[in-house]
């Protein structure tokens, strides 16, 4: 399979990806220009979408998505790739084998990241218990994912979890459709906000038992209808 004949073939695919990167801007979880979202081509694990370097995820349409490989080499698309996104996200894609993998500094979950805790406590509000058992934490900062090895303690570090809260710097949060995954990081960022408002109360909070909470996500997680109209509402919203 040539890239520029994959490349086009998958214009609904990359037509997604946009759409979840502009619903993000819309939605508070973008920083300036940095930060990427990324899903991997089907039947080509070692090849994947990505968005370009330099654009503000509110503009990012299909044609703006490039395709990249596990060598984290640019493969299609008339833009160019910051360094850091080939890195972290071939590794998760290589590693974790993750098929959606999405990567963002949005605010209340990283603050999570700055506390002792380094995440979402999943026993507390009823969205977070949807992340129950599903949450890993990477506590060792280590600077800008400047090279491959990074980005491969990153996926290493992940241990098969669909989130991974990256302490001192971000979230990555991945899924097995572009729906689904945003879904998840819609509300984990939402989940994350209830926290941290309940904990600037000052008063005590009180977590439920984890069998509770393991429930919850059981039945977060028995149907995924919600998360395909949640993202079929974006399509329409966001154009």
């Amino acid at each position: 399979m040539e890239p520029n004949s994959s490349f086009e073939a998958l214009l609904p695919l990359r037509a997604d990806l946009a759409l979840a990167l502009r619903a993000a801007a819309a939605q508070g979880l973008s920083e300036g220009v940095c930060n990427h979202f990324s899903v991997a081509v089907p039947g080509r694990a070692d090849w994947f979408l990505l968005n370009p370097r330099g654009l503000h995820w509110s503009e990012v349409q299909a044609p703006d998505i490039v395709m990249c490989n596990a060598a984290g080499e640019q493969l299609a698309g008339r833009h160019p790739v910051e360094p850091s996104a080939m890195f972290i996200h071939a590794a998760v894609h290589r590693i974790a084998k993750k098929s959606v993998v999405l990567h963002t500094h949005m605010p209340y979950a990283t603050a999570l990241t700055l506390t002792a805790a380094r995440a979402l406590d999943t026993n507390l509000s009823q969205t977070a218990m949807r992340f129950h058992g599903r949450v890993a934490v990477d506590a060792n900062y280590n600077g800008l994912a400047l090279d491959m090895t990074e980005g491969e303690r990153i996926a290493n570090a992940m241990q098969g979890a669909d989130v991974v809260f990256l302490g001192n710097h971000g979230v990555i949060v991945c899924g097995e459709r572009v729906d689904y995954a945003y879904d998840d990081l819609y509300y984990l960022e939402r989940a994350c906000q209830v926290q941290v408002l309940a904990a600037s109360t000052g008063i005590a909070l009180t977590p439920v038992d984890p069998e509770m909470a393991a429930r919850v996500m059981a039945q977060s997680h028995g149907e995924r209808l919600q998360s395909e109209l949640f993202f079929s509402s974006l399509r329409r919203m966001m154009g």
